[in-house]
């Protein structure tokens, strides 16, 4: 043990139980004082603390973070081990096929296949699987869990071989919530302890997820943030998460929230400050005497958000605030006691007036927030209430600026037997979903009061309004029946239809077909108004191109005033029973109702639910499952396929290669997500995912979702860039997944010339402009690309996920520079790109990219290397992470 380590051990007792932990004052005493080091760099001085190994942690890494306060950086690679790994289906389902690969790779390698198991404790959450095929009735819950269960079994037959198959794997059934929550309410310590050689030791709980609002969990004064699925699986496997230490933005919050406005307006307005400041790749820490007021669950709500904004995190300290929370989700008092005792010790308490040094500072008094959406695709654009039709105009004028004629305003179709009209601005989906919201009981419990408060002036929902209730966890229906309210919300359509992540995920499902063919007749622009946290093109539905982030109370607005139009600040969203106009202002609910309804809310609902949340129902129970420690892949599965990451490895890796006359796939422009690279929703029954599928005797509407496919890499592969709004500059004006083969000019699916190139034994590469890969922390976003034959990304930024995941599947990130883009390179799809210098590549350095026009003339630019630290260079040297890893096995 190192001198330092060994020196700053100490004792804690609470409750007559005896804690070690690894104490920062003294390790201070060494090295120098951190009193205003932000507390989330304390909670990573004490994970390199406790690591120091004088290999992969250093001294000098702990005094790196003791000068960061000189100047609020640090240009340091630090080795940061989290506590435990948070994985949703979408995502663990491959990271599960990858650990299967893995085993099958090193039993082929002479190696001990019980190596390949989690070394930190790992939960996997079913919770984006759940389609809301079913709404507006009674029925609606019990028919969409008997669908799940249908089109998934193959993929949960797998978790449950997982859960047999390998240590430390926990799996929460389908239809308990949403990771987040689950993780919020439950799983969260907030401290730690584990017995090492006889002591029992403490120390912060961190974590990272397999989904990018896996930061919701900073809410509880839990340092986590989303990684993709390639990184998780490293770390559960014990290697250190490679990181630099971060930059810290504080952001100072003052004062309260004014009557009337929620917890989504003051995440919408912190979202578009924070994106405007420029807070990529950084930590974001709130600190201020404005968070004494703030709920815990508004915290949650701010933190899931971090992704919107572009931070690796948004960190709350503990407080009073953090533990009458974990009392009322039922933590037990000696983990209370625990997580009070050491975080006052150890300086991570939050105390009035606590100014840490800071990279940079805002601020925000809440008293000047005002009720907003987002829209219409993307989370940071915040509209103020009133502006809501304006911004809908000018999206639906630049609609119809990108588009060919055949719009129309107006639309009528027939529902029940009786004939309506579908107009511009129509709301065709309004959505209680997701976790940012729906975690939350001010705003869930308004949305309640509202309906209430609607129902009894004989309002209704507007007839063409896909409406659903999807809470984050039982608890929500629990005190939504306790407050009453539940009868009200079902009254105006918002049902129960399951408990996941469905519309924001884009799991929204079919909406009736007389509207889908009305959008259709008329190519309508109409909107979905959700409670969620995504709002990027082609996500929600594919037919819908407006789509708007809004409180769970404005989301039941909406759906009874049925269009974006309305200007609910001012025009009438119905008439009561006399024929009187009903405005917002009067149904809205006071902040003393909402607090009064908040206060049914008890400790007895948290131990009611979460008291067998392993155990799932009977029809989870039913699924059959063997106990070899490898996987017997069945040969005729669409769901879980054997991958062929692993099919050529051999023991050693080969050496690097330049890159040589490379073809370019596509041309994309900024702010290209991991939703247009690797989309989760719907399979086109035409594109080659659905030809494949068809191929294989799916029927189309048995396709599932790509997101649910994601255990086999032949979709996965054919569903990459194939999103249906995606647009490849290399094909002007086409919009989905389609490129031009070079040279025969060919116009291609991109699958089809990423397939045809590699038959001509052609390298590829994608260029684009700023923010790419921004959105969700999709791991075959990368994956999809390296199955192509992808070997570089050059971009203008990059989003910090996607770009580790790139290195983590061997694809190289170069970055042009300053002043350079695609526009005054003048690409247009025709030049080959050769990259150099790869046998001596050294982190963050430049690169020579020689790029041959079609005429014959050249141009050559130093890019570069967005490969940033020493262990990400070895990833890649590997050929990627998980290669790696297997190597060091062996």
């Amino acid at each position: 043990m190192s001198s330092i380590r060994k020196n700053s051990l100490d004792k804690l007792a609470v409750q007559n139980k005896e804690f070690h932990y690894y104490s920062l004052p003294l390790a201070a005493k060494t090295l120098g004082d951190i009193q205003r080091l932000p507390k989330s760099l304390k909670v990573l001085f004490e994970n390199l603390l406790r690591h120091v190994d004088g290999d992969t942690v250093t001294e000098s890494d702990l005094q790196e973070l003791v000068n960061w306060q000189k100047t609020g950086h640090a240009d340091r690679e630090i080795a940061y081990r989290p506590a435990r790994v948070l994985m949703q289906d979408f995502t663990g389902v491959p990271a599960v096929v990858d650990l299967a690969a893995m085993r099958q790779a090193v039993k082929r390698l002479g190696g001990n296949v019980e190596q390949v198991n989690p070394l930190s404790p790992v939960d996997l959450v079913i919770d984006h699987s759940v389609t809301v095929d079913e709404f507006g009735d009674d029925h609606a819950f019990d028919e969409n869990v008997r669908l799940e269960m249908e089109r998934n079994n193959e993929r949960y037959q797998f978790l449950r071989w997982g859960q047999k198959a390998f240590n430390r794997f926990r799996v929460v059934p389908p239809g308990t919530g949403i990771c987040h929550q689950v993780n919020l309410e439950y799983l969260g310590q907030t401290v730690w302890y584990e017995e090492q050689d006889g002591k029992t030791v403490a120390y912060p709980d961190t974590l990272v997820g397999t989904d990018s609002h896996t930061t919701m969990i900073n809410g509880l004064g839990i340092l986590g943030w989303g990684c993709g699925g390639i990184e998780a699986e490293a770390a559960m496997l014990g290697q250190p998460v490679s990181m630099l230490i971060p930059d810290v933005v504080g952001f100072k919050l003052t004062g309260k929230l004014r009557e009337g406005i929620t917890a989504t307006d003051l995440v919408l307005t912190v979202t578009q400050m924070l994106r405007k400041h420029g807070v990529v790749g950084k930590f974001v820490e709130f600190y201020g005497d404005g968070l004494a007021d703030l709920p815990l669950a508004d915290r949650a709500t701010i933190a899931n958000m971090s992704p919107e904004f572009g931070a690796t995190c948004g960190f709350f300290p503990v407080d009073d605030v953090t533990l009458s929370y974990m009392k009322l989700s039922g933590r037990s008092d000696e983990q209370i006691d625990l997580v009070k005792a050491y975080s006052q010790v150890q300086g991570l308490w939050r105390n009035a007036g606590d100014e840490p040094v800071f990279t940079s500072t805002l601020a925000l008094d809440m008293g000047e927030v005002e009720p907003s959406l987002a829209g219409p695709k993307r989370p940071q654009d915040r509209v103020a209430l009133p502006n809501v039709p304006k911004a809908f105009k000018a999206a639906t004028e630049l609609e119809l600026g990108n588009s060919k004629a055949g719009h129309s305003d107006k639309e009528t179709f027939t529902l029940d037997g009786q004939h309506y009209a579908l107009t511009t601005g129509a709301v065709v989906i309004a959505a209680i979903t997701s976790c940012t919201n729906t975690s939350n009981p001010s705003v869930l419990m308004a949305a309640g009061l509202l309906a209430k408060n609607a129902a009894e002036k004989g309002l209704t929902s507007k007839p063409w309004v896909k409406t659903s209730l999807a809470p984050g966890s039982k608890v929500v229906t629990d005190y939504l029946n306790a407050a009453g309210l539940m009868p009200y919300l079902e009254q105006l359509g918002f049902n129960l239809v399951g408990y996941g992540c469905t519309t924001c995920i884009g799991n929204s499902g079919p909406l009736p077909e007389p509207i889908e063919s009305a959008i259709k007749a008329g190519d309508l622009t109409v909107g979905a108004v959700l409670s969620g946290n995504r709002n990027f093109e082609g996500r929600i539905h594919p037919l819908i191109k407006t789509n708007w982030l809004a409180s769970p109370p404005l989301v039941v607005a909406y759906a009874l005033a049925g269009n974006m139009n309305v200007v609910l600040t001012t025009d009438p969203l119905g008439e009561d029973q006399d024929g009187k106009p009903v405005y917002l202002r009067d149904i809205w609910p006071s902040a003393n109702d909402i607090a009064n309804a908040v206060g049914q809310v008890t400790t007895d609902m948290f131990h009611k639910e979460y008291a067998e949340v392993f155990n799932g129902d009977a029809s989870w129970q039913a699924i059959q499952v063997d106990g070899t420690p490898t996987y017997t892949w069945q040969e005729d599965s669409t769901y879980i396929r054997h991958p062929p990451f692993f099919s050529d490895m051999k023991a050693e890796p080969d050496a690097l290669e330049d890159i040589k006359d490379a073809r370019i796939l596509a041309i994309l422009a900024d702010s290209v997500t991991t939703d247009h690279i690797s989309p989760a929703g719907n399979i086109k029954a035409e594109s080659p995912a659905g030809l494949y599928l068809k191929q294989h005797g799916v029927e189309p509407k048995a396709f599932n979702s790509y997101g649910s496919r994601r255990g086999n890499h032949e979709v996965m592969m054919r569903g990459t860039f194939a999103n249906i709004r995606i647009k490849n500059e290399m094909v002007p004006g086409v919009e989905g997944g389609y490129t031009r083969h070079i040279p025969s000019q060919d116009q291609l699916a991109i699958y089809d010339a990423a397939m045809r190139y590699q038959h001509e034994s052609v390298p590829t590469a994608v260029i684009a402009g700023k923010e790419y890969g921004s959105g969700s922390s999709r791991d075959w976003a990368a994956k999809g690309p390296r199955l192509l034959g992808v070997r570089v990304v050059i971009a203008e930024s990059f989003e910090r996920i996607h770009r580790s995941n790139l290195i983590g599947m061997g694809i190289l990130p170069l970055e042009f520079p300053q002043g350079v883009t695609r526009k005054t390179l003048k690409l247009t799809g025709d030049e080959q790109i050769s990259v150099s210098g790869l046998q001596t590549l050294t982190p963050g350095q430049d690169v020579a990219v020689h790029i041959v026009y079609a005429d014959g003339h050249a141009e050559t630019v130093n890019a570069r290397c967005r490969i940033d630290t020493g262990n990400e260079l070895t990833y890649f040297q590997n050929g990627g992470i998980l290669h790696y890893v297997i190597r060091k096995m062996l």
